[in-house]
Parts: C-alpha cells; sequence; structure tokens
C-alpha cells in the first residue's frame, strides 16, 4: 500500500498528490511514468511521474479526473493509501547540457514537462516556457515554472491568461522576435505536439515530444501504444514515452485515437462511484 502524503487541487479536474514510494523515488528519472491501481481489484493507468523527491521517498503524479479509476482516485484524501504503484516504467528523457531550451506545455502536458526542465535548469540549462490552457484557471504549474525558468508565457484559448490563441502562436512571435533555441521540448495533446514539430522542423530545430496521451497497460503487452517513428514500430510505453518529433508519424497515430470517436460520443457510462 502506498500513503498519499499530500494532496492538492491544482485547478478544474486537476489534482496533485505526493505519494509515498521509496523503490521508485530512488531510481526514476524526468520522463517516466508509473502504472497506478487505485484499489485491489481496479483498473491500472498509466500516469507520468511530475516530480520526486529521494530524500522524502516520494514521487509526486498529476492527474486530470476524466474516468472512472480518475474519480476514485480523486476520492482519495491525504493520509489515505493507495493499493499499487509499479514503476519506473518507460525510458528516460535524453536530457544534454545545452545553451537554451524551450519548454512547451500544453494543459496536463505541464505536468511531464516540469521534471524534463527542473532538470535541464540543474546542468546550467537556460529554459523558457510556453503554458497553454483553454483558460487561465485551468493553467497549472505556472508557478513552479516561474521559479526555475528564465522566461515564461502563457497562452489561453479565451484570452483569459496571456495571448489569446494556440502556444503555436507565441512560439512564432519568439522565433519571430529573434528567439534562438537549441532544442524544444514540447508535450500535450497531440494535436499540439504535431504543430509544434510543423513550425520547428521547418527551423531545423530538434523537438522532442511526449507520447504518453496514447498508452494503456504501460508494458508493451496490449500493443494499443503503437507508433510509427522513422518508419519504425515502436511502443510508447517501452521505447518512449519521449521521442524524435521529426520522425513522428502524427498523422497514422491521430487517425487512430480517433477511429472509435462515434462509438465513444454514444457510450454512456453505466458504472457507479
Amino acid at each position: 500500500m502506498y500513503k498519499i502524503l499530500k494532496k492538492e487541487i491544482l485547478s478544474q479536474d486537476i489534482e496533485k498528490m505526493v505519494i509515498e514510494a521509496p523503490y521508485i523515488a530512488k531510481k526514476c528519472q524526468p520522463g517516466q511514468f508509473v502504472m497506478v491501481m487505485v484499489e485491489e481489484d481496479g483498473e491500472r493507468i498509466p500516469l507520468t511521474i511530475a516530480d520526486y523527491d529521494r530524500s522524502e521517498n516520494s514521487v509526486t503524479i498529476i492527474y486530470q479526473v476524466v474516468g472512472y479509476t480518475t474519480k476514485l482516485l480523486s476520492q482519495k484524501l491525504e493520509g489515505q493509501t493507495i493499493s499499487s504503484i509499479a514503476g519506473p516504467l518507460g525510458q528516460p528523457a535524453h536530457m544534454k547540457k545545452v545553451k537554451r531550451v524551450l519548454g512547451i506545455g500544453g494543459g496536463v502536458g505541464a505536468a511531464p514537462l516540469y521534471p524534463q526542465i527542473k532538470k535541464l535548469t540543474e546542468m546550467g540549462t537556460a529554459c523558457d516556457i510556453i503554458i497553454g490552457s483553454r483558460t487561465e484557471e485551468m493553467m497549472i504549474l505556472h508557478e513552479e515554472f516561474g521559479e526555475i525558468a528564465e522566461n515564461i508565457y502563457f497562452a489561453t484559448n479565451d484570452g483569459s491568461k496571456g495571448k489569446k490563441g494556440f502556444v503555436t502562436d507565441v512560439l512564432k512571435e519568439l522565433i519571430s522576435q529573434g528567439g534562438k533555441y537549441d532544442e524544444v521540448i514540447a508535450i500535450g495533446p497531440l494535436v499540439m505536439m504535431k504543430s509544434v514539430v510543423e513550425i520547428t522542423k521547418e527551423l531545423n530545430i530538434p523537438t522532442s515530444v511526449s507520447l504518453n496521451p496514447i498508452m494503456i497497460d504501460g508494458t508493451g503487452m496490449c500493443g494499443g501504444c503503437r507508433v510509427t517513428i522513422g518508419q519504425e514500430t515502436k511502443f510508447a510505453c517501452v521505447d518512449g514515452p519521449d521521442f524524435d518529433g521529426f520522425l513522428v508519424d502524427f498523422e497514422e497515430l491521430m487517425r487512430r485515437q480517433t477511429m472509435y470517436m462515434p462509438e465513444e460520443a454514444e457510450h454512456r457510462c453505466r458504472l457507479g462511484i
């Protein structure tokens, strides 16, 4: 059993938990994730490690309450326990010290971006950040990023914070104003990452993306997270989740992600909590 040390509501339907998990905290690296099972006979879901504290023996997860299991998780309180957490899983993000990196986080994608930017700043890399969300209320971790980033920019769909529009609008502005970056790290919805890569590829700015949104069982056994990377079949959970954005076949990936949208629109969950 894994004890919940802290719980915090970050925004509408987005929550943060700090969980006592000494063996995971000892080994985990930025970019990796855990499989969480709230109850002993429950569903296993992949959640990115948003932070870790080796001295406290804890890992931090951030999740959006959207389905049955995350609703169960949301009902847990500080001091209570979670049945199982397996990890760290996946490959650590490939990070090296460069002069300047631009991190782009869309929605809950800001959570897996944070440990990478934190590690890069510790390595001596200057980092700028763009955070995007639908509204200011739904924006997360901007204070934490503000403590480590040299510059931070915002984009919201409704214009309630920063630029009204998308993170790509801010990216284009920074580039047009002479911004120079050795690398871009983009984490968020597939369409956001695809749009970022379309811009950075033309400018030949190496870009890393995270394909955690398509993971299911986290071990490679289900095959649900197959993705074409440079004309080779990879599994997001065991080969990633971070990949070279220039090599990802986003068109294929987005077609697969929307394959069952008509059925999902008609489905009404009958599971009670």
